[in-house]
């Protein structure tokens, strides 16, 4: 811990002794003018408020970089007491090659119309903000702004309008956006920043009011300023959402299941609100919530110790989640190599499945997820511009009903739960240096003295995070962030932890590692400190990092593995000029390191990279990586150190022009050592079958050969060179094949209906049986060899259900018997969602989610029969509606 308070200490030194930075903010100025006449937000610009002059000074960033662009625009902005007006008209000499293509919702980037972005910084800090965006068939999109940096927060939601319309001049928008969806400070006369940002499709050119120039960083600080907005005061926010939902389940095909009959039909209310507290202050809360209408996660085959983190998708924690991001500020390059890092918060956790072990049974109705009693989060600022996020949740006891032998009983599975997340930021000397904290609680109250044993009583993390440029030029950022943890609970469920997979107290050969059984708490450190070069052609990118074997986050967290000290050294060239060859391209090279804290060499690697496009955006990407010889901490599972033996990596990756009416993203991969060889292609084809509807395919296929493949650790007196224990692996061959289905209809803009379907299937076939002979090394003894012996226990069918393996034959070693661990995993899942924003933020959901799933008991990769089987399969499929009504 004393490493990570100096680390802190010393970037607060820096943070308040830095010099002043010169602004960027651009000369211009824009110049709101208040209303005295209704507008009607048509996109016809028939107001007599658009027919005075506009603002027409915009410039391309793309592609000829500072020139006038090729067709001209003109904006005007207004306002009322009760929102701000904004309208545009870009005129095309072409307009009937005006691209305008209806796309789903917040679906921007990828999004080839002609389109606009109003971005606004309502509370003019320089740094983050709003934008806004309306393409010219009239998809709506909109986020936050965060760091500076055109990254963007699609997941928040506003309630506004958006409309284009195409004539004989091009096209034209007009946008209304009520104050009550922004915060800004209450003061006589206001003063913005604010941005536009139109792309004209068929030339590919990107113009905006102010743009960051190659080799530049910095956004939000160059806006321009609005100016002219006066006598408005933040309004009073109150808005509900109360919905209802009707649920029906048709799931398993088992008769004799007491509890469940084949279906189940579940009415569901609940509600939102979001309310203003002050005038910088919003509250956001949600009882009994359903999240039903969310797109189902991928089926994965996970081998690995290490658990499957999946993207969150749930509203009500994706909204301002741009507040929680931690350890990245002030720089515009994130590298890492085989650094896990550390997620202070990972919002899954919260409603996540029970993750309490069921006693004997014979049929059990196990809860899907932990049912969220209510859930509140506050955001906004305090005290002289501190960025302040909190969120409280509260999740139910859940209980799983028993049959064994007809008598039925209940177990509780996950008690009564208190989640709570804090966040305090703040930017100084107008972003050349910030300062946080974040914060996590996890309380849970058990009434099953059985569940102390299987999870944390009680867990907290603080960290602090910072950065600071050190140039007045703001070319290189020091950025940084240190971090606490502590656990508590039964010295039972303490034992566990330290053996499990993130820390390994265990490992026999590990000095500085030891399980302590009479532990009730376990504490532990994390770090990060980062220097990047943020501007020019030539970039670098530095950072050491540090996990301490006692940093546990995974109550409120994501944290894969701990005991590591993680370094890198990268640089970036960059030929940003367009030529008459590409239009932009680059390389990289890097060198990596790791070690754990016992100092062993964990980690060792080269990396060089290059990417090439084209002026008709298609690209290519190349890498490649050599890793020397370094030692495994983790191949053994809490055993001693193995060698990793040299590997070589290559990736290829490349994409077409995206405004085509077919577009290709395409690689490969491969992975090559004495460990493994890995291959990999993979590929996602978009079809835009009409201006509504598309259609995307991405088909992906591996073959993975693992040479050494984790079977399990036995006790055995006579391993003597492993410690007592005999570590057994195999050689495994898994095929993969899997497909990403999407299809989007978007009707109209407030109507669409989305498909996703994903076919999986994966064998597993393992064989080649064997131990490994001695620590350190990467050597081992296959069974059936050098006196060993292996014997197939076979089924009445002759089908191998299991082998006995023995180290030598007859000799004194203890032999052992594993289970056939040959597998044939199927799985088909998928859902259908229409939606329908009647009214504005009023929302009507249909919603169909289907799932199949089995896993045969052989390891042939077999297509025809298991697509079959997979059609064969009976599915389990759940109906939703969800009404909701925006007050």
């Amino acid at each position: 811990m004393k490493s990570s308070a100096c680390l802190l200490l010393a970037l607060l030194f820096v943070l308040f002794t830095s010099l002043n930075a010169i602004e960027g903010t651009s000369p211009k100025k824009i110049a709101a003018v208040r209303l005295t006449e209704k507008i009607s937000i048509d996109g016809r610009l028939t107001e007599d408020i658009w027919k005075r002059p506009g603002f027409t000074e915009l410039y391309q960033q793309e592609p000829n970089q500072g020139e006038r662009p090729t067709q001209p625009t003109e904006l005007w902005v207004a306002y009322d007491d009760e929102a701000i007006y904004f309208a545009a008209k870009n005129y095309d000499s072409n307009p009937d090659s005006v691209l305008a293509r209806l796309v789903r919702r917040d679906f921007v980037w990828g999004d080839p119309s002609d389109g606009m972005v109003l971005y606004l910084d309502s509370y003019g800090d320089k740094r983050s903000g709003y934008f806004f965006y309306v393409n010219a068939a009239g998809t709506l999109a909109d986020g936050l702004l965060e760091n500076d940096t055109k990254q963007t927060d699609l997941a928040w939601d506003a309630v506004w309008e958006g409309v284009p319309q195409i004539d004989q001049d091009g096209w034209s928008v007009e946008m209304r956006i009520p104050y009550s969806q922004l915060r800004f400070k209450e003061t006589d006369e206001q003063v913005w920043g604010i941005n536009v940002e139109r792309f004209i499709s068929r030339t590919a050119e990107t113009i905006m009011i102010a743009y960051t120039p190659r080799n530049e960083s910095g956004f939000a600080s160059r806006f321009p300023e609005l100016i002219g907005i006066e006598g408005i005061t933040p309004p009073t926010q109150l808005e509900l959402l109360p919905y209802a939902t009707g649920r029906a389940e048709y799931i398993g095909n088992d008769k004799n299941n007491p509890f469940n009959p084949g279906h189940k039909y579940i009415p569901g209310f609940g509600l939102d609100v979001r309310a203003g507290l002050g005038s910088s202050l919003t509250l956001n809360g949600t009882i009994n919530p359903d999240f039903g209408q969310v797109e189902v996660d991928p089926a994965v085959i996970n081998l690995t110790d290490v658990e499957t983190a999946f993207q969150e998708k749930r509203p009500f924690f994706t909204e301002g989640v741009n507040i929680y991001r931690f350890g990245n500020g002030g720089t515009n390059n994130n590298w890492n190599f085989n650094w896990p890092g550390a997620n202070i918060f990972y919002s899954r956790r919260i409603g996540r499945a029970p993750q309490g072990s069921l006693p004997s049974y014979d049929y059990a109705d196990v809860p899907s997820g932990t049912h969220i009693l209510g859930a509140a989060k506050i955001s906004g600022r305090v005290f002289n511009d501190w960025q302040v996020g909190t969120i409280q949740a509260l999740t139910r006891r859940e209980h799983a009903d028993i049959d064994l032998a007809g008598q039925r009983s209940s177990a509780e599975i996950e008690p009564l739960s208190y989640y709570g997340v804090f966040r305090i930021r703040r930017d100084f000397n107008r972003g050349n240096q910030g300062l946080g904290i974040l914060s996590t609680l996890t309380n849970r109250f058990f009434n099953d003295p059985a569940l102390k044993s299987q999870l944390n009583q009680n867990a907290f993390v603080l960290g602090s995070d910072g950065w600071v440029f050190l140039d007045q030029e703001r070319t290189y950022v020091l950025t940084g962030w240190a971090a606490l943890s502590r656990v508590s609970g039964d010295s039972k469920r303490m034992i566990a932890l330290q053996r499990g997979a993130g820390h390994y107290y265990q490992r026999p050969d590990a000095s500085h590692l030891g399980v302590d059984s009479s532990a009730t708490s376990l504490m532990g450190y994390a770090g990060r400190i980062m220097l990047n070069k943020n501007r020019g052609a030539l970039t670098l990118n530095t950072a050491v990092g540090w996990l301490s074997p006692g940093f546990e986050v995974n109550d409120l967290g994501f944290g894969a593995y701990s005991d590591l000290i993680n370094t890198h050294f990268a640089l970036s060239y960059n030929f940003t000029e367009p030529t008459s060859y590409y239009h932009n391209a680059g390389i990289s090279a890097a060198a990596f390191g790791g070690f754990d804290f016992g100092g062993n060499k964990t980690l060792h690697g080269y990396f060089l990279s290059g990417y090439l496009f084209f002026s008709d955006l298609s690209g290519v990407r190349v890498s490649f990586t050599y890793n020397p010889e370094s030692y495994n901490a983790r191949r053994t599972r809490g055993g001693p150190l193995t060698l990793n033996p040299i590997n070589r990596s290559y990736t290829l990756d490349l994409n077409t022009d995206n405004r085509q009416w077919w577009v290709l993203n395409a690689g490969a991969d491969a992975s090559i050592g004495d460990n493994l060889n890995n291959h990999q292609l993979y590929a996602n084809v978009e079809f835009k079958i009409t201006p509504t509807l598309t259609l995307q395919v991405g088909p992906e296929y591996s073959r993975d050969i693992f040479h050494a493949q984790w079977i399990g650790a036995y006790n055995d007196l006579q391993a003597k060179e492993t410690f007592d224990r005999r570590y057994v692996f195999a050689h495994l061959e898994q095929t993969t094949l899997a497909a990403d289905i999407r299809t989007d209809w978007i009707i109209s803009p407030t109507l669409s209906l989305q498909v996703y379907v994903q076919p999986l299937i994966a064998s597993g076939k393992y064989s080649e049986f064997k131990t490994l002979r001695k620590a350190k090394s990467y050597e081992f003894l296959n069974y059936g060899s050098n006196g060993s012996t292996i014997t197939n226990n076979l089924t009445s069918s002759g089908d191998i259900e299991s082998y006995r393996l023995d180290p030598d034959g007859n000799g004194p070693a203890n032999s052992y018997e594993i289970s056939n661990p040959n597998f044939n995993f199927l799985s088909l899942r998928g859902s259908a969602v229409l939606r329908w924003e009647y009214l504005p933020g009023s929302t009507l959901y249909f919603v169909w989610t289907q799932n199949r799933a089995d896993v045969e008991p052989t390891g042939e990769f077999n297509f025809g029969r298991s697509v079959e089987n997979l059609f064969d399969l009976r599915a389990d499929n759940i109906f939703l509606i969800k009404l909701s009504y925006w007050l």
